[in-house]
């Protein structure tokens, strides 16, 4: 039993059981149905152990007297500072139901988003992996057991032959020694970029490349735009808006620019000034357009949920325009790998039945 429990702690709570419980306790507040009771039913329909849990926790305090958002806030993990910032806020200015109903339409979006973005880079990562694992057979299995082959041959090798025995050798004799070496490199190259002064540098790195930063980019701007437009129209302001999408940001890169705005903002700057410093490079020229709009207009809120919208249709087209540049370039890679080893294991046998008939 005891084992079992401890399974079920590490069981990982999926982005859609949190999207589902918001968009049924949003109906269940909006019907008027008491929240203790609301959270009590959503954790007996819940099928995963885990969030079953953490639901009867939330339930058992705010029968207690806790409010919804501080029986949430024990749960970080699980309720973000974003979702956590949309309840508290809700819930000091009695429009609860009217910030899930908030929250639950931005999870619904950013859990299909994610399917897009999941989609996006799967098939080239499944085509590359596929490549790594089949090269690695063959160079450990297949080509060791062409060595004595090729040596009985009394015929000149051809250069492609010889390069492809000297793999071949190689990989017989060191090859667990360079598939330790290959895995043990990606291990501590993942550490190296994960250290606090190297990782901003790899962000920044990755955004500046051709086609894939651009990808990153627009995921980014999706992600930032609809969530500060989500929390502006709940009613939080703008600070405390920047402060909470910066809490939540991963990339280090947006993440340092929305401290820059915020402290640009307690300032008493205007979020256009600040953007049309050269200093965000990489924050598109149509988004600064756009913000400026929204402040003269005061439709801020609705200027950032267009632009969430605007780079998911960006993120769209990228995927599409990735997996079709992609595509040619994995295929070309990998037939020319195999036409190289058919052409280096048939030439020499070829000669070799070409010197025997004459």
């Amino acid at each position: 039993m005891k084992l079992n429990s401890q399974v079920q702690i590490f069981k990982h709570i999926s982005f859609l059981d949190k999207a589902l419980f918001t968009k049924h306790l949003a109906v269940m507040t909006k019907s008027g149905i008491p929240l203790a009771e609301s959270v009590d039913s959503l954790e007996e329909q819940a099928k995963n152990p885990t969030f079953k849990k953490i639901l009867a926790k939330v339930s058992a305090d705010i029968q207690n007297g806790q409010s919804l958002y501080k029986s949430m806030a024990r749960h970080p993990r699980v309720f973000d500072t974003t979702y956590l910032s949309l309840v508290q806020i809700g819930e000091e200015s009695g429009q609860l139901e009217k910030n899930l109903e908030y929250l639950a339409a931005n999870l619904k979006k950013s859990y299909e988003f994610r399917k897009k973005v999941v989609s996006a880079s799967l098939y080239p990562m499944i085509v590359l992996v596929m490549a790594v694992v089949v090269g690695f057979g063959i160079s450990y299995f297949v080509l060791p057991k062409l060595i004595d082959l090729f040596e009985s041959l009394d015929v000149e090798l051809p250069l492609t032959t010889k390069i492809l025995l000297f793999i071949a050798n190689t990989m017989k004799d060191y090859g667990i020694f360079i598939m330790a070496g290959v895995l043990l490199s990606i291990i501590l190259f993942r550490i190296f970029v994960n250290l606090p002064k190297v990782k901003i540098h790899w962000h920044r790195f990755l955004l500046g490349l051709p086609t894939i930063g651009s990808f990153m980019q627009s995921v980014q701007m999706t992600s930032m735009c609809r969530n500060i437009g989500v929390m502006l129209q709940s009613g939080l302001d703008i600070s405390t808006t920047l402060e909470t999408q910066k809490t939540a940001t991963d990339n280090l890169v947006y993440k340092e620019y929305l401290a820059s705005l915020q402290r640009g903002i307690e300032k008493g700057k205007s979020l256009k000034e600040q953007l049309e410093s050269s200093k965000f490079h990489f924050v598109p020229s149509i988004a600064t357009k756009m913000i400026a709009v929204g402040e003269k207009t005061g439709t801020l809120e609705s200027a950032f949920s267009y632009l969430g919208d605007f780079f998911e249709d960006e993120v769209d087209n990228a995927s599409k325009n990735l997996s079709s540049t992609l595509e040619p370039i994995l295929l070309i890679g990998i037939s020319l790998i195999v036409g190289f080893v058919a052409l280096a294991v048939i030439t020499p046998i070829y000669d070799f039945t070409s010197s025997i008939h004459k």
